[in-house]
């Protein structure tokens, strides 16, 4: 099924985002806990990550058809144009198709591990317009794009940023789901800006984030150039040492951010699980 169809559902589109694990242990538990834990709160598919040059390429194949076969829910393997040629993508792409996989959620992706910056290799993309643009060349992938509600961290301009977002729609992504974000009227005004400025009328999901540590958070956002308020801040300094008191508090926090879009009328939230259960199923159940 493509993604796009959940989005008209009268309900709100639940998601779950996880990254490939690196050991056949970390897959087993996955599989074995994860998944069920999270299947059990009624998601509308799941996400999963793409790594860097392709690192996770079989890996992120495989569990998405596996999720696909063994739980019948939908499920998108994220594409990036890091370290790929055209025809290493061309590659992935016949082999998503192959499996059976009907969505992709085309991404330029970050710079590799000690690079600043993004640069395109040689006979690739330069950016998210162009790969979309690609895949739909396949006739046969539902394609989703990234947002960033507070604007890229690589771009000055928020609103720059939000046209580009425009642009992806315009090369073909049938819907938009969104970076981190703690402060929800950051959405809105994107959101705003992309429907009245841009005209844009594909679904608009916010992801969301529970924070797990105060270092862990602080790092995320710092590199994603997501905001953390004051208030926030103090708070999450306060309880700094206290893993559990902190991922507690951002199941709070995170509830109310949903509660207030979900009152809004988004259509759905897509959540950054980061491969554990625990808070999403808390939010779940505050929801």
């Amino acid at each position: 099924m493509r993604i796009r169809e959940l989005y008209d559902r009268p309900e709100p589109t639940i998601s779950f985002e996880f990254f490939p694990p690196k050991t056949p242990e970390a897959e087993q538990t996955l599989f074995h806990e994860t998944v069920p834990a999270l299947v059990r709160l009624g998601p509308s598919f799941f996400s999963v990550t793409y790594g860097a040059g392709g690192g996770t390429r079989e890996s992120t194949l495989r569990i998405v058809s596996r999720i696909r076969r063994d739980f019948g829910i939908e499920s998108m393997s994220h594409l990036t144009c890091v370290g790929s040629t055209k025809e290493m993508l061309a590659s992935v792409l016949d082999d998503a198709k192959t499996l059976g996989i009907e969505n992709i959620l085309a991404l330029r992706g970050d710079p590799p591990r000690g690079q600043t910056s993004f640069t395109p290799v040689a006979g690739g993309f330069k950016n998210a317009v162009e790969l979309i643009a690609f895949v739909k060349t396949w006739n046969c992938f539902g394609v989703g794009a990234a947002c960033y509600p507070e604007g890229h961290v690589e771009c000055s301009d928020k609103k720059l940023d939000w046209d580009r977002a425009a642009a992806k729609v315009e090369a073909g992504a049938d819907f938009l789901i969104s970076q981190l974000f703690y402060d929800y009227r950051a959405f809105l005004e994107m959101e705003d800006y992309l429907r009245n400025k841009r005209k844009v009328s594909v679904p608009i999901i916010p992801g969301v984030l529970p924070f797990l540590s105060t270092e862990q958070i602080k790092r995320f956002t710092t590199l994603c150039g997501a905001r953390l308020a004051d208030a926030l801040l103090d708070k999450l300094h306060s309880l700094a040492g206290d893993d559990e008191a902190v991922r507690k508090h951002g199941v709070e926090v995170c509830t109310d951010i949903c509660r207030r879009l979900l009152a809004h009328g988004v259509p759905g939230i897509h959540f950054y699980c980061l491969n554990r259960a625990a808070s999403c199923s808390e939010i779940i159940q505050n929801l």
